[in-house]
Parts: structure tokens; sequence; C-alpha cells
């Protein structure tokens, strides 16, 4: 009887400890899905040495990653996907481009990462990963909140962004006076952004005060005179501050054409979408101070400088983000006790990353952004 009893524990033991053996190595398989062929190709090469990295960085043997390359097109996302699943893989960071998440929702069973950071219209098991508009909207609302700013003017270009930010102010609650639409055509835009000002009105205003006064008689006459006329316009214009939604020659002809409607940054808040620190915004002095929120620039920074004393390249925004994404999976998946399921991504959580820290909850992600201002040739924390 003895003997059989310890022939049971030997058996039970053995099978615990094969059991922990199996556990320590089986591998949490990670897709990888970005275009690794074609002209986009720089782009997949990047994020797969970031990704790289980060894998040194966890230094978790169990963690592989199965890149897969999608050419950068929805047809081959959606095979490469379907290669991976067969694979065991439920859960894959990628596509890069939004266009490429189409036939997605295919796959039910895999959640994506996108790197997009468009929300609206995408497949229920696409994640979108990137700065969105909402995560942008609520640090804007910070600031506003800060400096008592009610009365904000949305100017949103005519594009296919333009259902996002939408999307985001009615989210945010964010506090305005107006959205105003506009044409990023050079030709329209300076007159569009005329009528929004009333620049016409106002300067037309100008004109008629100094006539009154040229007409009256009164002590110190010509001195005021005199500084009317150097004035460009008379008049309120009505909002505290604008919420350029644009970016790159866009953002510097709409702050242009504000600047020629007498409208400057001295006289309201210029305030922007997220810039990623774009340094020829240093150079446009007239408009400074113009405020944006943003990630965080030291950790920027340090990354970027991590990334080409490693591999001899220039990193940019999505080998950044990558780096952080497989930090979010490997986070998330240890606090499920290394099991993946969709759940990880539904309820409430938080990681804190190189971009700042993520908000996970009910599949969606938005981030806690920074805020900084450009002005004296430099990029200011805010907060």
């Amino acid at each position: 009887m003895k003997t059989l009893i310890k022939l049971i524990i030997f058996f039970v033991v053995g099978y615990c400890l094969f059991g922990q053996n199996i556990y320590a190595t089986e591998k949490i398989k990670i897709g990888l899905i970005v275009p690794l062929s074609g002209e986009n190709s720089l782009i997949g090469e990047k994020i797969i040495k970031s990704t790289r990295m980060a894998i040194n960085k966890i230094n978790d043997d169990r963690i592989e990653i199965i890149p897969k390359d999608t050419k950068s097109n929805p047809i081959d996302a959606l095979k490469v996907s379907k290669e991976l699943y067969k694979e065991g893989v439920k859960i894959i960071i990628g596509p890069v481009f939004n266009e490429s998440t189409k036939y997605l929702d295919d796959l039910k069973e895999i959640t994506f990462l996108s790197f997009t950071n468009k929300l609206i219209d995408n497949p229920k098991n696409v994640i979108s990963a990137g700065v969105n508009a909402i995560s942008q909207l609520k640090t804007i609302k910070k600031f506003n909140d800060k400096n008592n700013l009610s009365n904000s003017i949305f100017l949103i270009p005519r594009s296919q962004f333009k259902k996002e930010i939408e999307e985001a102010i009615n989210k945010t609650k964010i506090n305005y006076k107006e959205v105003f639409y506009y044409d990023r055509d050079p030709t329209k835009l300076t007159k569009q952004i005329e009528d929004l000002t009333k620049y016409q009105i106002r300067k037309n205003n100008l004109k008629n005060e100094i006539k009154r006064l040229e007409n009256l008689s009164f002590k110190d006459k010509e001195k005021k005179i005199q500084n009317l006329k150097k004035k460009d316009t008379l008049g309120n214009i009505g909002f505290d501050s604008v919420v350029i939604a644009d970016f790159d020659e866009n953002l510097k002809s709409v702050a242009t054409s504000l600047l020629y409607t007498d409208v400057s940054s001295k006289r309201v808040f210029y305030i922007t979408l997220n810039q990623w620190f774009d340094e020829s915004l240093l150079q446009e002095n007239s408009l400074h101070p113009i405020y944006f929120p943003s990630i965080n620039k030291s950790n920027y920074e340090l990354f970027m400088n991590d990334f080409k004393n490693t591999y001899g390249l220039d990193g940019d925004q999505l080998s950044f983000l990558s780096y952080d994404l497989l930090g979010l999976v490997y986070f998330l998946i240890y606090e499920n006790d290394f099991q993946i399921s969709k759940k990880i991504f539904y309820k409430k959580n938080k990681f804190k990353g190189k971009i700042g820290i993520f908000e996970i909850s009910k599949n969606t992600i938005t981030h806690q952004l920074n805020f900084y201002s450009i002005e004296d040739n430099k990029f200011k924390n805010i907060f």
C-alpha cells in the first residue's frame, strides 16, 4: 500500500513539474503585419526594428513576434492575417494604414492593434492605437479649462478627417462657440477667414472712427488719430481662441490668414492638433505662440537617439508607437496570467508607455497627452 502511495505521489509531482516546464517554454505568439515590400517597405522595416528593441527590453523568451508583409493593401493584410491565425495567433499588431483594415472583420477571433488614429468605421475587432482626435481634444479641453477659454472657434478643413474631429468634439464635450469649415485651396481660404473674423467690417469700423474723430475738436485729437492709424482694424472679434485642426503647410496657411485679418496669436490663443514637434514651426515667429497636445517629448527624443545609435537609421512616429504597442500587449497578457483573450482589451486598464499613458476600455485606446507651446524658437512643456 505504501509503495502504491509513493508511486501516485511520484506521478502527480512529475506531472506538475512537466506541466510547469511546458508553461515555461510555451510561446506567446503575436502577429505583426506591416509593409515589407513596395514603396512603404522602409516603414515596415523600422517598425520591425523598433519591435526588436522592445523585445530586448521585455526580455521574456515566451514572447514570439511573427512578422508578415501586407504589401500596403487590404487583400494581402487579410491573407497574411489568416496565415497567422492558422499558426495560433490571436493578437496582431498592425496594419499600418487604415485602408488595410477593410476586410479584417472576417477574422473575428483575432484582435488587431492598428497604427491608425482613426476611430470611425473600423471593423469591430480593430482597435486604433494611434494618437486619436479624442485624446487630443481631451488635452485641449484641459488647457482651455485652466485658462478659462470658453469661446473657441474650431477651424476644420473639408477633408476625410472632418468626421473624426466632429466625433471628438461631441465625445469630449469641449466648450466652443462655433465650428467653421474651410477649403484648403489658398484662393478660397483667405476670403473665408475674412468672413469668419468680420475683417472688412472691422476695417471699415476703423476708417469710420478716424473720419468721425477728424470732424471733432478735443484735446490730444491728433495723437489719438495717429494711434488709430497704426491699427489695421477696430472692433471685437468675439472669440478667445481658435483650434486649427490641420497640419504642415495647411496649418501655416490658416494661421497666416488669421494674422492677415488682424487676429494674431497675441489677441487669441492659436491651438492646433498634435504636430509631432515639427521643427519648421519654430521658424514661424510671427505666428507664435502656438499651442498643441502631443506625446512625451523627452521620451520621444530618447527613443530616437537609441534607435539611431542601434540601427544607424532615423526613427519615426510609427516606430515609436510600435515600441509601446508591444509593451502594451505584453503588459495586458501578463495582467491576465498569460492567457490571451478578448477581454484584456475590454476591461478598464492603464499602461504607462514612452508616448504617455494608454487608457484601455471597451476595446478603445486613448492617450493621456502632454501639452506644449511653440515660442521663443523652442517647444515649451505646459503640462
